[in-house]
């Protein structure tokens, strides 16, 4: 397997939203808005790996995720994998756990990255 974590620009997200990935066969990629801080940035595309090869080994679709988030962000304006509906919440949670890991290790304030991610 492959896996590619890419900073893009905010705009050139398929939809509003700091991380995004998708399979391509066995390739999966990763897109993250630039958040100006490459720890930011990373931490984003960190909590993406996590959550889709927890996807990928609990069965849970990228179609079904997709269908899911553009969805929802029509509807709310929270993080979608928050809520408990969601088909991949609980792969979510634990790509949020190891997230707010490596934010501490790198000597981050949660405060602060959330701020940079609501500011995109």
């Amino acid at each position: 397997m492959k896996i590619t974590i890419e900073t893009i620009p905010h705009g050139d997200q398929r939809y509003p939203t700091a991380g995004d990935w998708m399979f391509d066969n066995d390739h999966l990629v990763i897109r993250v808005s630039d958040l100006g801080d490459w720890r930011y940035s990373m931490a984003v595309g960190l909590h993406e790996a996590v959550e889709a090869l927890l996807c990928r080994n609990d069965g849970v679709d990228g179609r079904d995720v997709d269908a899911f988030d553009f969805a929802y962000q029509e509807l709310h304006h929270m993080e979608p994998g928050d809520d408990p509906a969601a088909p991949y919440h609980r792969q979510h949670c634990f790509a949020t756990a190891v997230e707010r890991i490596l934010i501490a290790a790198l000597g981050v304030s949660w405060a602060e990255y959330e701020a940079a991610a609501e500011n995109l």
